[in-house]
């Protein structure tokens, strides 16, 4: 990369390359097709790309509550929670993973999420088929597993994670320290 990374809002003209993007990605996400990409993008409070050397490098969609979101994973947060950020996907390209670009497409997500007041920040990762790399990065990012269930119709395995809206990405390498686990939404405790 020559130029700094930036992030900016998913514009039309990026769904391609995100596409593309996303179904590489697979298992580790679902595969979509354009229309369910718009729909996903539509529905979120936020939808960011990351850019590098000007061109799409990591996608971020998150929503809010109360969507109109036909997800085994949204509706386990909804039926629990009833003020959270759920990421749907994060997706960095192959080449460019361990480079950063999750972490500052988090940034988007937690900055988002405390400057509106939302309690936490909610996603999913894969235990079946395993995703390591995903929870390894999550869990640096101060996530907590507060759940587990089968999708797919038994194929997947996820485990659920939560975080407090509020607690300092600086911290994030410190893992479960400063967390209440039993309560992901409490204030982190002081060290």
């Amino acid at each position: 990369m020559t130029g700094d990374p930036v992030t900016r809002g998913i514009e039309p003209a990026d769904l391609s390359a995100l596409l593309a993007m996303n179904n590489a990605a697979v298992p580790d996400v679902n595969m979509l097709d354009e229309a369910g990409l718009a729909r996903l993008v539509d529905l979120s409070a936020v939808a960011a790309v990351v850019l590098a050397d000007g061109q799409p490098q990591g996608i971020m969609v998150a929503m809010r509550q109360g969507q109109p979101y036909d997800s085994l994973n949204y509706r386990w947060f909804t039926e629990r929670y009833e003020d959270f950020l759920y990421v749907d996907r994060v997706i960095v390209a192959a080449g460019r993973r361990g480079a950063g670009l999750g972490r500052l497409l988090y940034t988007e997500v937690f900055d988002h999420a405390t400057t509106r007041g939302i309690l936490r920040v909610t996603c999913e990762v894969n235990l079946e088929p395993p995703n390591p790399r995903s929870l390894r990065f999550h869990t640096r990012l101060g996530f907590a597993q507060v759940g587990e269930q089968y999708t797919e119709n038994g194929t997947k395995r996820v485990a659920l994670l939560a975080r407090p809206s509020s607690w300092s990405s600086s911290d994030s390498g410190r893992g479960a320290r400063g967390r209440d686990v039993e309560n992901p939404g409490a204030a982190p405790s002081p060290n």
